[in-house]
């Protein structure tokens, strides 16, 4: 007679479901820290003119967003003329260098340097309008400027 025994119905065990709760509300959690919802609400127009070289740039906490284009149609109450958008708010021209002041001081000292102005001008907005912006950028020293652009063939693209 042998010591160990075979046993005769060579069932699987159930599988232990006690931490799918767990691991759930933990990726629940990754998630809801992770996912980076949209900062501005976009009150004009922004149809982006084409670029055929365009780069992506590296460090999105380090932009400063300024927009500019015509109020869209549910903020037809401001016009019809192009206007500057900074934050969730339309502002004027000279509203800028405060702008800017507020988007320094929220970062840390060293960031500074590379803080990046980055114009989504919408491609009907006249150039006036994105000359008096730039000239009020360097007024506060905020010359790395970039422009936002979708990717595309300006030769090929509709107007």
């Amino acid at each position: 007679m042998s010591k160990f025994k075979k046993k005769k119905g060579g069932e699987m065990p159930a599988v232990n479901t006690a931490s799918l709760p767990d691991i759930v509300f933990m990726l629940l959690f990754f998630f809801m820290v992770a996912t980076v919802m949209r900062k501005d609400t976009l009150k004009i127009k922004n149809s982006l003119p084409a670029a055929d070289q365009v780069e992506k740039l590296a460090k999105r906490n380090l932009l400063m967003y300024i927009y500019a284009g015509k109020p869209s149609e549910s903020y037809k109450q401001f016009g019809s003329e192009a206007r500057i958008q900074l934050n969730d708010k339309f502002a004027d021209v000279s509203e800028i260098p405060a702008f800017i002041a507020a988007e320094r001081a929220d970062k840390r000292e060293e960031e500074v340097p590379f803080l990046t102005t980055v114009l989504s001008v919408d491609k009907d907005t006249n150039m006036g309008l994105v000359s008096d912006v730039k000239q009020k950028l360097r007024e506060v020293n905020a010359l790395k400027i970039n422009y936002k652009t979708r990717k595309g063939n300006l030769i090929d693209s509709p107007k």
